[in-house]
């Protein structure tokens, strides 16, 4: 198993502070969400059926002509790469390490990329995959960009997979009024803005020949009725998303204010996450979490990754541990 963000009970175990004492920063999912309305009894009773309006309030969501509702954007991943025969496989890196795991597991051959060589490695691939924004870098590539790609890929019968997990605070870069082309699939995740994780839905937005492959593929009763009844609900509250969107938005540009004012400049992020590179990146981690604060370590890329804190004692709480690692900060300064 590959290592994620949000594994709370391994530190609290790891550093013997009781799992009620965290803030967890450590996952780029909204610390917060919406008022949830009662699950139907039969949402629990029955198994789901697709007729029930979630395929469409989520069509008017995303802008997409044509998608599929899996049990995260995770089961996507996982699947997508049994549709093809071998194939030649691009990924611009750093970034999700489960798409290179899913891609190798089924026996692709894989390329990391850097964004500046895609145009010359295009021509031997047969799938690019891009994350946009990037996590954890937080680098977002204009869809024009994207489009070209694409456009070069669908000529030989490539494919052109763009993860969107985080872009819901910037719906004007995402793909999704594209995705009915041949070739172009696009990932959404449910959970990260709705802060919902652990509902476990997310969806594919594709044409339809491809949907329809990747359906048969994961089964019937791929998502869970009280999924699709909470978030049928939420994909339909518009005055619901604006706020959502202007909280992430506000948070995330004071989150990254909060860490250039602490000695930690952001060199990259998102509404959702900042990401910091630094050489003290581990035992900043190291002593923020002897204070109970849980942040995503990226070791060999000398990067720590923060997500939001849900309320203003989160918010000093971070501000005190991040004031603590002046000293360690400050030591870098001395030695380079």
């Amino acid at each position: 198993m590959l290592e994620h963000g949000g594994r709370l009970r391994a530190a609290a175990q790891r550093y013997g502070i009781p799992l009620e004492d965290w803030l967890d920063l450590s996952t780029g999912i909204a610390p917060y969400g919406w008022d949830l309305p009662p699950v139907p009894v039969q949402a629990w009773a029955r198994l789901p059926e697709i007729n029930d309006g979630l395929e469409a309030a989520a069509r008017d969501y995303y802008g997409a002509a044509s998608l599929l509702p899996v049990a995260g954007s995770q089961a996507a991943i996982q699947a997508l790469p049994r549709l093809r025969t071998h194939s030649n496989v691009g990924i611009l890196a750093p970034t999700y390490a489960e798409h290179a795991a899913a891609w190798r597991r089924e026996g692709h051959r894989i390329t990391k990329l850097s964004e500046g060589s895609v145009h010359r490695a295009l021509p031997q691939l047969d799938v690019l995959l891009v994350v946009n924004p990037n996590n954890p870098t937080g680098r977002l590539i204009e869809p024009a960009r994207l489009l070209d790609w694409h456009d070069e890929l669908a000529e030989r019968g490539g494919w052109l997979v763009v993860d969107e997990a985080f872009i819901d605070c910037t719906p004007q870069h995402s793909l999704a009024a594209y995705s009915d082309m041949p070739g172009l699939i696009v990932l959404r995740s449910f959970g990260k803005f709705f802060g919902l994780a652990g509902l476990r839905l997310g969806f594919v937005l594709a044409a339809q020949a491809l949907l329809d492959e990747l359906d048969a593929l994961l089964g019937p009763w791929a998502v869970s009725g009280p999924a699709r009844s909470l978030a049928r609900h939420l994909l339909a509250d518009s005055d619901g998303h604006r706020r959502q969107r202007e909280r992430l938005l506000a948070d995330g540009a004071r989150l990254a204010a909060l860490l250039r004012d602490c000695g930690l400049p952001p060199t990259g992020g998102s509404a959702l996450f900042q990401f910091c590179c630094t050489r003290r990146a581990v035992p900043c981690m190291e002593l923020l979490a002897r204070r109970g604060i849980l942040v995503r370590l990226f070791a060999e890329l000398d990067s720590l990754r923060f997500g939001l804190p849900a309320d203003e004692a989160g918010w000093l709480r971070l501000e005190q541990g991040l004031r603590d690692c002046a000293p360690i900060l400050a030591s870098l300064e001395e030695t380079s």
